[in-house]
């Protein structure tokens, strides 16, 4: 009797969990390195699959199944991001595949996209209030001032052409298994560093979130939203009249 209201609070759940994914893909757009978001929800095959049974035939009780179903998915678009151009010393842009490992004072280690450096107290090259770059052999990396040059695979040098260090670039088997944290960087097993990376100096990636795509998802889901809220009032008041109707006939 009541399924409508639970499938259109569905709706609603989905659509609101797909506004939160837009919302921030869009606060981050000038985010140095950040990657969109991209929500997926439930299909209707995964709905019916799991209502009517699976290959095996083993079939569920539809009169007792919850038919609130706003199961959803998050995954990162790792896509490149646009290089631009800051004339920065200590920015650097990673070209291709890979991330910056950065350590933090716990010795736990996170990965980013995002090349906006500086250096600390001590001189070491380090990614502001969270913590070190690596090398390739994941070591911090003293540079002590910020009047070097650097060439496509991160070597850093100082005025005089000493060898400084070099930017450590990491890549995984399988960046979907890369969770996303608080402080928007990444964290995983399997780290490797990349034989001869892609670094462009004096450069940063720009996010790859398509704002114009981002703002028409965003219609979209609250037009969406709207709709079901809308139908819920009406199959409310359908629900109360029904109720009133049964109660004159007792």
């Amino acid at each position: 009797m009541f399924k409508g209201f639970y499938n259109l609070t569905s709706g609603m759940l989905t659509q609101q969990r797909h506004l939160n994914v837009v919302g921030n893909n869009m606060v981050n757009v000038s985010t140095a390195g950040f990657k969109q978001s991209v929500y997926t929800a439930t299909t209707f095959d995964d709905v019916m699959y799991a209502r009517v049974g699976n290959k095996e035939k083993i079939y569920t009780d539809i009169g007792r199944q919850s038919y609130i179903r706003a199961n959803s998915e998050i995954y990162v678009n790792f896509d490149q991001g646009i290089p631009e151009p800051t004339n920065i010393p200590l920015d650097f842009a990673i070209y291709g595949d890979g991330f910056f490992a950065v350590r933090d004072g716990d010795g736990n280690v996170s990965y980013t996209r995002a090349g906006s450096f500086s250096l600390d107290e001590e001189g070491y090259l380090c990614f502001p209030g969270t913590g070190r770059v690596l090398d390739p052999q994941g070591q911090t990396i003293l540079l002590e001032t910020d009047k070097i040059t650097a060439d496509a695979q991160g070597n850093i040098f100082n005025e005089n052409g000493g060898f400084l260090g070099q930017v450590g670039v990491y890549a995984f088997e399988d960046n979907g298994q890369l969770v996303h944290n608080d402080n928007g960087f990444f964290t995983g097993d399997g780290a490797q560093a990349v034989e001869n990376p892609t670094l462009m100096w004096k450069y940063v990636e720009r996010s790859n979130v398509e704002l114009i795509k981002q703002m028409t998802d965003m219609i979209t889901c609250q037009r969406a939203l709207q709709s079901c809220a809308s139908v819920t009032k009406m199959y409310d008041e359908v629900m109360a009249h029904a109720a009133s109707d049964v109660g004159r006939m007792g």
